[in-house]
């Protein structure tokens, strides 16, 4: 497929800056690929589609403060350094952003808060990125809570360019079952579930089961070829336990609904597939991008939220959901002023 496939009209206030009040308190646009119809709900009702024995597959990483302001040793020149992973615990290594580019070179040291971080550059990587090491005498621990401490909430720019970045958004860019820190932006369709609404899914017994898959920035990465093809992802850490596996596969073997909790998990899950068609435990790192025609061997229903036009994110939904089907929810998404993007509403494809 092409790119331009992908293009719609997005209206800048359909781009939601912030989340609802309360979490599960979102629309819910629910999406039927057998009967093709369209239904107009609120995330609450989501309980209607599931029933005992379904699997919902949630990704349990946890979103870091990745974003750092500083200056130039000498210079005294301001530079954000946007934190992508760490490449060596022992040797404090880290793929970074930098912003402004032009200014950060080999060899210059870089400071943070009042001096209590710094970081020296040690190679160039991409026009803006780079590797940094960090120089500092705590452990591991001592230092991630230093960058805990003078770090800034992620949000994507597409909100932050909008509106300051606030104390409320540490805790709601963030899912309540987030565990193992790691990524860079929140996997945005686990926002929409309270304890509350979990409580009741549990007690009708759906059952939860989660994998981890540290959300890159590769996420939202602009693709810019023509032929789908042609594009290439970052890769992502991820790691899906035995136990998941079981809990997976046991719904697999019931013919039970395997619900994919968001894009991330729909790519982990169809990243470690058995010759028949089960899911195998895995560690390690992947760069699948999904579009459309694709086959999907474990989930078959996907919880995402609406995305902005040319982005994997709708180029996977549309793979999961049909090319015309999500045209045309898309376009009914617009007219019917559903939020779009990390902080908008949900729709639910079955």
């Amino acid at each position: 497929m092409k790119l331009s496939e992908f293009r719609f009209d997005l209206p800048n206030n359909l781009i939601a800056l912030y989340p609802p009040e309360n979490r599960g308190d979102s629309r819910l646009m629910v999406v039927n690929r057998k009967t093709k119809t369209i239904e107009h709900r609120m995330f609450s009702d989501i309980l209607d589609y599931f029933d005992d024995g379904d699997v919902m597959v949630t990704n349990d990483t946890k979103v870091f403060p990745a974003r750092l302001f500083g200056q130039k040793e000498k210079t005294g020149a301001k530079i954000e350094v946007f934190l992508l992973r760490e490449l060596n615990r022992e040797h404090r290594l880290w793929d970074v952003l930098v912003d402004p580019a032009r200014k950060i070179r080999v060899g210059n040291k870089l400071y943070f808060g009042d001096s209590d971080l710094v970081a020296e550059v040690i190679d160039n990587t991409t026009s803006r990125g780079r590797t940094i090491r960090f120089l500092y005498d705590g452990d591991h621990k001592a230092l991630m809570k230093a960058i805990h401490q003078l770090g800034e909430t992620p949000l994507p720019d597409e909100i932050r360019f909008k509106r300051k970045v606030e104390a409320a958004d540490e805790e709601r860019y963030q899912t309540i079952y987030a565990e193992h820190v790691g990524a860079v932006a929140a996997p945005t369709a686990g926002l929409h579930f309270s304890k509350i609404i979990m409580k009741r899914l549990e007690l009708k017994g759906i059952n939860f089961t989660p994998l981890t898959l540290h959300v890159g920035l590769g996420t939202f990465r602009q693709v810019d070829v023509e032929d789908l093809t042609k594009h290439k992802t970052d890769s992502e850490n991820f790691n899906i336990t035995a136990s998941t596996c079981d809990v997976v596969n046991e719904g697999i073997d019931k013919k039970k609904r395997i619900c994919a909790i968001g894009t991330t998990v729909l790519k982990a899950l169809e990243s470690s597939v058995s010759a028949d068609g089960h899911l195998k435990p895995i560690e390690g790192w992947t760069d699948k991008f999904i579009f459309p025609p694709y086959d999907f061997r474990i989930p078959n229903a996907l919880l995402t939220n609406i995305h902005l036009p040319e982005s994997i994110l709708l180029m996977m939904t549309s793979a999961f959901g049909g090319y015309d089907l999500i045209k045309e929810a898309y376009q009914i998404a617009i007219k019917e002023k559903y939020k779009f993007f990390s902080y908008g509403d949900a729709m639910l494809i079955i």
